[in-house]
């Protein structure tokens, strides 16, 4: 004979509930842990561009030109004053 007496459907449902949420939890972390990976995959991917196109700029000639034009603008803007 079954003696067990018939489950209470709120019980059901909150251990349905919890079930769920602990999933939820899982994926949310994964997920997070994903995305923090790539984006610190991002990031150094960005400083390697950097560092080309740099590299690019003095190869190129360019790079000093650059800061020759950004020195001379707050130099006159000094003597003028």
């Amino acid at each position: 004979m079954d003696t067990q007496e018939p489950e209470d459907p709120g019980d059901v449902l909150q251990s349905k509930a919890e079930n769920l949420f602990h999933e939820l939890q899982e994926h949310f972390q994964a997920l997070t842990a994903t995305l923090n990976l790539r984006m610190e995959e991002m990031g150094n991917r960005l400083q390697d561009l950097q560092r080309n196109v740099s590299d690019l700029m003095v190869q190129a000639g360019i790079h000093n030109a650059i800061k020759e034009q950004m020195v001379k603008p707050s130099l006159g803007n000094q003597q003028t004053e």
